[in-house]
């Protein structure tokens, strides 16, 4: 009998190493020494000892704040992102879960170091404390991630939708207009939900039926959009008694789940919240469950990567596709309804200040898929409350602030997310050979 022949034994040291990894490891590796740079710095830079957080309830003049070393915790952090840093280097933290993981732990070490140099060594008299972010992180990401989930689904079936700014300023004024008449927040939110649906019917005619560009279609109907809502709010008189019924809506109040909402840390930010907000929760899990877990989701994804095979197979690509961004359509009117009914009440002109751009980039933030789309949603949230929040140490120029939250997303998309692939037919209008 012949014995079968073993592979020669290669020595490690001899394998030609993957150029794309080496660079990977180097970048990597780079930018987490960076960061345990800068995280050094505010270690040596800071002199007092201690700083004073609140992180749940609000501050009254009985309220006892809690206490944190800034020298341990700086130097602790520091030593923990250099050590990944090594680690990055070494090629140890490899893709996937351990990247996502490592990722997660130096960007809340670096977080807590900068909040903490911004909150120290202030000569003011009274004393500012570091307050939990996450209460103005669900409210500010509501309507980003339900501008996200449109995207995801318009983009799964293959349509490019940029007019996720003309869907939330069309759901804006409706929602405040329909409010206002009906004086019931509710109400408002199916005017909205009506007015973003409008604008996706408007995306699908044009992109499916006579096939437009989809980016200068999806721009068109910003303009449009915006200046619809800025010519139907100047048609309503400043008369007090007529604008009650036109512009002044009632918004939607706080519900407290009980039990939830009194969790520490959490409690108050995610269970503690208007039924908009629990409408994006339940949102991201319906999105979710029928992207992947139907047989229309597939049918939508099938549509978005290969058309043709898809019509071959008995698919009518066509109404797929209507049917993904009337579906859109819901989700960025909800969002857009949040800007009135669901925050500030009354409309004003470029209500959402440009938001619905930042969806879109959450969209692509997050690989076209819904939860890390709302993950996305959550961390430009969590910037934009952050800024809020240093706005009143006065340690950092207000400009800087301002864009931090652009320049941060700019960065993830950039750098952190790498090569991403968008559905091989977005974007492609299907013309039936």
């Amino acid at each position: 009998m012949s014995t079968a022949t073993k592979a020669p034994q290669v020595d490690p040291a001899l394998q030609v190493r993957d150029p794309a990894e080496t660079q990977r490891r180097i970048k990597m590796g780079g930018t987490l020494l960076l960061v345990a740079a800068l995280i050094f710095y505010f270690w040596w830079s800071i002199d007092d000892e201690l700083v004073y957080y609140l992180l749940t309830g609000e501050r009254t003049r009985d309220t006892e704040p809690g206490e944190l070393a800034t020298h341990p915790v700086t130097l602790v952090c520091g030593v923990l992102v250099l050590a990944a840093s090594a680690a990055a280097f070494l090629g140890l933290i490899r893709r996937g879960a351990v990247t996502l993981i490592s990722m997660l732990i130096v960007g809340i070490a670096f977080l807590l170091c900068f909040v903490i140099w911004a909150y120290a060594d202030l000569d003011v008299a009274f004393k500012p404390w570091i307050t939990n972010p996450l209460p103005g992180t669900f409210a500010i990401a509501t309507p980003l991630v339900l501008g996200a989930l449109a995207g995801c689904l318009c983009e799964r079936a293959g349509v490019i939708n940029v007019a996720i700014e003309g869907q939330f300023l069309a759901g804006a004024f409706f929602a405040s207009v329909v409010a206002s008449l009906t004086y019931s927040a509710g109400a408002g939110l199916l005017g909205g939900i009506v007015a973003g649906v409008g604008i996706s019917a408007m995306l699908a005619l044009f992109s499916i039926r006579y096939l437009v560009n989809q980016v200068v279609l999806g721009v068109v109907l910003v303009v449009f959009a915006q200046g619809l809502t800025n010519f139907l709010l100047d048609q309503i008189p400043n008369e007090p008694k007529i604008k009650a019924y036109l512009n002044e809506p009632p918004k939607l109040d706080d519900i407290a789940i009980p039990g939830l909402s009194e969790l520490p840390f959490i409690g108050e930010a995610m269970f503690n919240q208007t039924i908009l907000v629990y409408l994006m929760y339940a949102s991201v899990v319906i999105v979710t469950l029928i992207m992947f877990e139907t047989r229309w989701g597939l049918r939508v994804r099938s549509v978005g990567e290969h058309p043709k095979a898809a019509d071959t197979v008995g698919i009518k690509v066509r109404r797929i596709r209507w049917q993904a961004i009337l579906f859109a359509g819901v989700f960025a009117g909800l969002g857009g309804a949040y800007y009135t009914v669901g925050s500030t009440g009354s409309f004003d002109k470029n209500a959402s200040s440009g938001n619905g751009f930042i969806a879109l980039a959450a969209v692509i933030m997050g690989r076209w898929h819904p939860l890390w789309a709302t993950f996305a949603a959550l961390f430009f949230g969590f910037m934009s409350s952050l800024r809020d929040q240093l706005t009143l140490v006065n340690k950092i120029p207000s400009e800087l602030l301002t864009m931090t939250p652009y320049l941060a997303t700019v960065i993830a998309v950039a750098g952190f997310v790498g090569r991403v692939r968008p559905p091989a037919a977005d974007g492609e209008p299907y013309v039936k050979s």
